[in-house]
């Protein structure tokens, strides 16, 4: 349908869009217009489960090849908490869980410019594209972040909402290389102060740490220098570190990029010809790492509608349409999950694995709203419940089969 787009932005969404309607019909002229240089790219490793990469397989197996075998993979979750004014072992609880993936950034913005240009593609880096100078195309895809300069030209059409987080947090980059997805929570003078960590690459991690205003500022975060700050933390997180060191990215005042999160949300994602992809259209909190699954999803389903479609307008409407549907559940246990790290005290005492396991409830609407260990006992008894209704079924066949036999034989 469209033979001319321009895709303002080079992240994973605009990269994997243009692949696929490059896939879809060789003739489209695509050009990816990006404001850094090549290899230039904010953050460290990301993750995303089986689900996305069955997805990726289904719509470019190549591309799907590339990024698993760049991947780095877990099974487990594993939660320490410590104590540091009581100097005490860290308490440690392991548990099984779904096969997570974690991967560079970087290599994966590798992997998807390399298979775009194999295509046709055109990528033009440290080419910044504003309101003023936007290419003349048949579709505009504002793939360029939460601070998307094109959709906040119009953001009272778009009906663009910001709402502020509570807790600070820091994104680093470490050597120590994780065998689980490992969660790790420090009790200081000042309070808790926790980090997630996880693998991306054969000897490189990412560590993301979070702490309540008043505990960021009671160790001096808010003020400390980067090296001064990521030495703290080093010593806070000792236990999961083994010795390895935490990577910053300095600012221009040479103190550590600490931020709160910011949620955006949009009440229409186009406006004419032009339409919003990934972080421009909406993010969700980082403790469900969601973020790159979604822009992603964003592009299959606008190349879908688009090829459905004969009129832009139609296929814009479609594509939004089916969007904000799928992300209604996201979004909300992305709330309900900044909303558990926002009252950690409420969960931190309980015993290690009763904590873990609400941890990984954590998305659950009813959780706050009812005393940890009673929602505790509720759910194991349901689970309990289930796992003997599906022993039931299992079993059933094989009891019925028995029963027949007997009879048969008398």
């Amino acid at each position: 349908m469209c033979v001319k787009v321009a895709c303002v932005g080079g992240g994973p969404a605009g990269l994997y869009l243009s692949i696929l309607l490059k896939l879809r019909d060789p003739s489209h002229d695509i050009t990816v217009h990006e404001r850094d240089p090549e290899g230039a790219t904010y953050g460290w490793g990301v993750t995303y489960w089986r689900d996305l990469l069955d997805k990726l397989h289904a719509h470019d197996p190549e591309s799907a090849r590339a990024i698993d075998e760049s991947s780095v993979r877990w099974r487990e979750g594993v939660a320490h908490v410590r104590d540091l004014r009581a100097c005490s072992p860290a308490l440690t609880t392991r548990r099984p869980g779904d096969e997570g993936r974690g991967i560079g950034r970087h290599r994966l913005l590798e992997i998807l410019a390399a298979r775009a240009r194999s295509l046709g593609v055109r990528l033009e880096f440290e080419h910044r594209i504003t309101p003023e100078n936007l290419p003349t195309a048949d579709l505009v895809v504002a793939g360029d972040g939460i601070h998307s300069a094109l959709r906040t030209r119009h953001a009272d059409h778009f009906g663009t909402e910001l709402r502020t987080g509570r807790n600070p947090y820091v994104w680093l980059g470490t050597s120590k290389v994780f065998d689980a997805f490992t969660f790790a929570f420090v009790e200081t003078e000042h309070g808790w102060i926790w980090c997630y960590g996880y693998g991306y690459g054969p000897e490189s991690g990412t560590c993301v740490v979070e702490c309540a205003p008043e505990t960021w500022t009671g160790l001096s975060l808010d003020t400390a220098n980067e090296a001064d700050g990521t030495a703290l933390l080093e010593k806070l997180f000792a236990d999961i570190l083994d010795g390895h060191p935490l990577i910053g990215r300095s600012g221009a005042e040479g103190g550590a990029q600490w931020q709160t999160f910011r949620t955006l949300t949009n009440r229409t994602w186009h406006r004419d010809n032009l339409v919003l992809l990934g972080d421009a259209a909406h993010t969700t909190h980082y403790s469900i790492g969601a973020g790159t699954t979604l822009a992603l999803e964003d592009a299959i389903a606008l190349t879908g509608a688009l090829h459905e479609h004969p009129g832009l307008p139609q296929a814009l409407a479609r594509y939004e349409r089916e969007r904000k549907q799928a992300l209604l559940a996201i979004q909300s246990a992305a709330r309900y999950s900044a909303r558990w790290y926002e009252n950690l005290p409420r969960y931190i005492g309980l015993p290690p694995h009763q904590m873990f396991a609400l941890l990984g409830q954590r998305h659950s609407p009813l959780l706050p709203h009812m005393p940890p260990r009673l929602y505790y006992r509720i759910d194991r008894a349901a689970q309990q419940v289930g796992a003997l209704r599906r022993l039931k079924r299992r079993l059933g066949p094989m009891v019925a089969r028995t029963v027949q036999a007997r009879a048969s034989r008398k």
